[in-house]
């Protein structure tokens, strides 16, 4: 139980650390919290992907009626679902004249206070009060939520920055169409090359040091490892889970098989079909990994087939060697149609097509993703394309490449070849 005197004086220097402290503020694309629906308002997403500053952002906006609290302050320490009230009656006596006003609540990393669901449904539906929360990992997410909140809350997955919100967090102009000519191209370009090697993590991108960048990302993968893995389920087996991970993290943007990894270090590991099926959840659950299953009408096919793996961001991919550079930009464009909402799946016959995007809950568009189109593969890429419009009966396809541009006709498709970084500015 905490005293309410703890719980104002943490509000208040909250408000006065926001207000004097946070600056520049790079505005989430896509992150709109519905201001009409009466829910609980939760983002969710990979440790470091900006939450709190999206709470920040909102403080800011609503300044006068709003209140912060982080679940992971020391001050905050044994806070449990009891303390809510005494939160109240802090928040009344701080501003009383705001009783019986709207106020917004800001809740950081709230998976640390059990049964904190039933507090802000109340709040939300009761108390004439807006709620917004943010946690790391999958502990908030739609599949892991409480029953009290199903139906009742508006989850957002927040990402690490797009390309976009890269640019605009260097103070790079996005917004006008000579972004895509003369000098302003080239600097789009350079940028684009840094966003694929370094990712988007936020706290990285403002970074000039390769050396900083590189030690930042490594201290988040270990975080990420001993809090969203070892910690949060209790993991017993270290071996099988590192051995995992380097495999995981080596075979982005590739088809990966339990089944194989299972034949390929059974002898060497002691481990059980069962906890490696487990421990490769436990990646999916904390949102480090993410898959993209063959499309088919039946489930088993989905399922008896390889599943593509993408990490959440190109800053935490193993290279290991220099043709990763075609790797990299394909997990980046699946990041991006992530990002805008998109159902995501592979095609695979005679030929491979990386990506069939279903793009506003009706129509199917076949992406393909290379680096650049050259005499060895310019028959091969689009024939992937081809092969799933023909398919699925689709007329368009696209390809999208580091810097090539060109239309064109096979078959009676119309195929498209886009650079990623113009198509990801959109």
């Amino acid at each position: 139980m905490l005293s309410q005197s703890i719980l104002s004086e943490t509000l208040v220097s909250n408000e006065e650390f926001i207000l004097k402290n946070v600056r520049h503020i790079v505005p989430r694309e896509g992150v709109r919290p519905p201001d009409t629906l009466r829910k609980t308002v939760v983002f969710y997403g990979v440790r470091r992907s900006g939450k709190t500053f999206i709470l920040y952002d909102l403080f800011l906006k609503h300044r006068e009626r709003a209140f912060y609290l982080d679940f992971e302050d020391d001050r905050l320490r044994g806070f449990d679902v009891g303390d809510f009230e005494r939160f109240k009656d802090a928040v009344n006596e701080l501003k009383p004249h705001l009783i019986g006003k709207e106020k917004v609540f800001l809740f950081d990393e709230i998976q640390n206070v059990r049964g904190w669901e039933r507090f802000c449904r109340r709040a939300v539906e009761r108390e004439n009060t807006k709620v917004y929360v943010s946690g790391s990992s999958s502990q908030v997410s739609p599949s892991e939520i409480h029953t009290a909140l199903r139906g009742r809350s508006w989850s957002m997955e927040i990402f690490p920055f797009s390309y976009r919100e890269f640019l605009k967090a260097g103070a790079f102009d996005v917004s006008g169409k000579d972004v895509f000519h003369g000098e302003k191209k080239a600097h789009a370009k350079k940028y684009f090359a840094e966003y694929l090697k370094w990712g988007g993590f936020p706290e990285v991108s403002f970074l000039s040091s390769e050396l900083e960048k590189r030690k930042l990302i490594k201290e988040y993968l270990n975080a990420m490892y001993f809090r969203d893995l070892v910690e949060r389920y209790g993991i017993t087996n270290v071996a099988l889970l590192e051995t995992l991970l380097d495999k995981l993290f080596s075979s982005f943007a590739m088809k990966f098989s339990l089944t194989a990894f299972y034949k390929q270090y059974k002898e060497k590991l002691p481990f059980s079909k069962d906890s490696l099926f487990r421990y490769y959840k436990h990646f999916q659950e904390s949102l480090l990994v993410c898959e993209v299953r063959k499309l088919s009408e039946s489930t088993y096919a989905r399922v008896r087939n390889p599943a593509k793996i993408y990490l959440i961001d190109t800053g935490l991919c193993r290279r290991v060697a220099s043709e990763d550079r075609g790797r990299l930009l394909e997990n980046a464009v699946l990041l991006e149609f992530k990002r805008r909402g998109c159902e995501i799946f592979y095609h695979e016959e005679k030929r491979e097509c990386d990506f069939i995007v279903k793009t506003d809950g009706r129509e199917f568009l076949p992406v393909q993703v290379c680096y650049e189109l050259y005499e060895k593969n310019r028959k091969r890429e689009p024939e992937g394309v081809v092969e799933a419009c023909q398919r699925f009966g689709i007329k368009r396809g696209m390809i999208l490449t580091y810097d090539d541009e060109e239309d064109l006709e096979e078959k009676g498709i119309h195929i498209a070849v886009v650079p990623a970084w113009k198509w990801m500015i959109g």
